[in-house]
């Protein structure tokens, strides 16, 4: 991770080079950094000279226009522009509390450094496959017109001797230059327990190196872990995020919402809503919204748009056979 002297060189080159996106994004990073170190008079003055210096801002609503990935990093980072937000997800209201927070303290980033606090921007999602955490991460980025930088670990993972640190410095290099939303899903092939049993030398650097560049990842950009299986996660992971969301199989209530939504063009009022609500149970968002898919494919296939409620229990049913995907 960058020091305080590799930014003021990155900042030389960013001006020489007449690359303004990258002089903004060093010189916000300076001024997080100097907020996180209680020097609250230093940051307020980088960013109001930021702020009086800026010539234009991206419009809300758009995503940041960045470049592919390229060299290394295109092997290590998937880059999308999520269209859908969090309004187009049913979550739990203590869930969308959160994350509906994280979102302000975002948006207001500038009035927390001012004062020396810095946003949150560092989530641990937990819970089950198919219950919304991926989706969230794209959600999140939408929010705050923002890409979203998926790293892919089977990349960053290696069988030789220090070349996976040297991985993860370039992403979290790119962290510091870039903002974005990043996202390390299936978390726990990186950051499981050091104390393992079963553990080696080099997972337990690969992890340590994670930890030293998470503490120094920029407020500016937000990082997302996202894992199915939190009791593998080594403990020192937990009190370096600002946030533990914990994701849940939907109760009646919520299946029933994700189906309607999931079937909001086609014709449901053939539907007996409290025998579907009863077969729901033991599902994940991901497979309700398949059933759904399912059912109304069926319909339209039979020359239709009416979906009955025999139609939807048999998707629901399907959904539950260890042969579907």
């Amino acid at each position: 991770m960058p020091g305080p002297s590799d930014q003021v060189k990155a900042l030389l080159r960013a001006h020489a080079s007449g690359d303004e996106d990258l002089f903004y994004s060093v010189a916000l990073q300076l001024a997080a950094q100097s907020a996180r170190r209680g020097h609250s008079k230093v940051a307020l003055e980088l960013r109001d000279l930021i702020d009086k210096s800026r010539s234009k801002q991206v419009p809300r609503g758009q995503p940041t226009p960045i470049g592919s990935p390229r060299g290394e990093l295109s092997e290590l980072l998937a880059i999308t522009y999520p269209d859908e937000g969090l309004s187009q997800m049913v979550l739990s209201d203590e869930i969308s509390a959160t994350l509906g927070r994280v979102i302000h303290e975002q948006r207001q980033s500038d009035q927390l450094l001012r004062h020396g606090f810095v946003p949150a921007h560092r989530l641990l999602l937990t819970g089950s496959p198919g219950t919304g955490k991926s989706l969230t991460a794209a959600a999140l980025a939408h929010e705050l017109s923002l890409p979203l930088m998926t790293i892919r670990l089977d990349g960053v993972m290696s069988r030789f001797l220090g070349e996976s640190a040297s991985k993860l410095r370039l992403i979290f290099d790119e962290v510091a230059r870039r903002r974005a939303v990043y996202l390390f899903d299936e978390f726990d092939a990186l950051g499981s327990d050091r104390g393992a049993t079963n553990d080696i030398g080099e997972a337990r650097r690969i992890l340590n190196s994670f930890l030293l560049f998470l503490d120094e990842a920029p407020s500016e950009s937000v990082l997302i872990a996202a894992t199915n299986h939190m009791s593998l996660l080594d403990p020192a992971l937990f009190r370096r995020f600002d946030a533990l969301v914990r994701y849940a199989l939907p109760g009646r209530a919520q299946a029933v919402s994700v189906i309607r939504r999931r079937l909001a063009s086609m014709d449901s009022s053939q539907i007996n809503w409290n025998a579907v609500a009863s077969e729901t149970h033991d599902l994940s968002h991901a497979d309700l919204v398949k059933a759904a898919e399912r059912a109304a494919k069926d319909a339209i296939l039979a020359g239709g748009s009416t979906i009955d409620t025999p139609l939807l229990l048999s998707a629901l049913a399907a959904r539950r056979k260890p042969s579907i995907d």
